[in-house]
């Protein structure tokens, strides 16, 4: 195998060189498939048996062990990342430290739903309406604020063409009065941009495709959006919105992401100002009553109601 010197930063070999050590000292010859053997004094697997189950020179998996500046492929690394049974997370640090391009692993189309805990840190927001999206911007779970915010009585209006609901559908396919976006000309084209730049990581994807033809032909302004090619990050921003109980409330939205639920995240908005700060606690004071309204669940029978979001 030829050797090739790169450029590095100078404490990524040294910790590369300490990181493979250390797993190759906790995989032992039985996890493998191999005899024990006698008499080791090595701790784990040995260089030329990572290099052997690797499929890769011995000279090459020393070097790389020793933190020379080789060059290593992703079908090489992958290789050394099997055999050490490397989980996701070691990979990607694996790959980091070999300063090599990291492919994450495929997303599930849409992911139903959010654990119990993270629905926990949507509600204990409140008053703050907090949502989570995935990259399509699917909503997978909301607190009460956020639902009276967007006006989300209409399930309907939400439901979008792959069957779940998702706030692009929504927005571009209700008449601008009914709409909660103040400034839907800023505010759209920069969503459109947003999800351009994920689409680039599910070109060709059934869901996706689907997705973006059937929103273009229910949206012309989305078809129109959409043919820029404009690409922006995902960033903090400052949205206006209109309510009919309290009028226009800006706020500043805040994008998190949750470990265990790769290209999703929590996003929380927060008022500008006294007056959508008041407008804000109006909103939840009206969550509160429709909460009290409503019938429990599961009275008398020992069953527990889930929340529907």
């Amino acid at each position: 195998m030829t050797t090739v010197a790169v450029p590095t930063r100078p404490r990524r070999r040294p910790e590369l060189a300490a990181f493979l050590r250390s797993r190759r000292a906790r995989v032992t010859p039985e996890d493998v498939g191999m005899p024990p053997g006698l008499r080791r004094r090595t701790p784990g697997l040995r260089r030329e048996e990572v290099a052997q189950l690797s499929g890769v020179g011995v000279t090459w998996y020393t070097w790389l062990e020793q933190g020379r500046p080789i060059n290593a492929s992703a079908q090489v690394l992958d290789a050394v990342a099997r055999t050490l049974r490397l989980d996701r997370p070691e990979r990607e640090h694996l790959y980091h430290l070999a300063e090599v391009a990291y492919e994450p692993e495929a997303v599930p189309e849409h992911v139903a739903g959010v654990s119990p805990e993270i629905q926990g840190i949507l509600d204990a927001l409140a008053p703050l309406p907090a949502v989570v999206y995935n990259a399509r911007y699917d909503v997978l779970a909301t607190n009460g604020t956020y639902d009276l915010l967007f006006d989300r009585r209409d399930g309907k209006t939400w439901t979008g063409p792959l069957g779940v609901p998702n706030v692009l559908w929504s927005l571009f396919t209700t008449p601008d009065v009914k709409c909660p976006v103040v400034g839907r000309r800023v505010e759209l084209p920069l969503m459109v941009a947003q999800l351009r730049g994920a689409y680039g990581r599910h070109v060709g994807e059934p869901a996706w495709e689907s997705f973006v033809r059937l929103l273009s032909e229910a949206s012309p302004y989305f078809a129109e959006l959409w043919r820029s090619g404009d690409v922006v990050p995902p960033g903090t921003r400052v949205k206006t919105f209109r309510h009919e109980l309290v009028g226009e409330v800006r706020m500043t939205s805040v994008s998190l992401s949750i470990n265990g639920m790769p290209e999703c995240r929590i996003v929380t908005y927060t008022p500008c100002d006294e007056q959508s700060r008041r407008a804000v606690d109006v909103l939840q004071a009206e969550e509160r009553r429709n909460d009290e309204s409503r019938p429990l669940l599961g009275t008398g029978s020992g069953d527990c109601g889930a929340k529907e979001n």
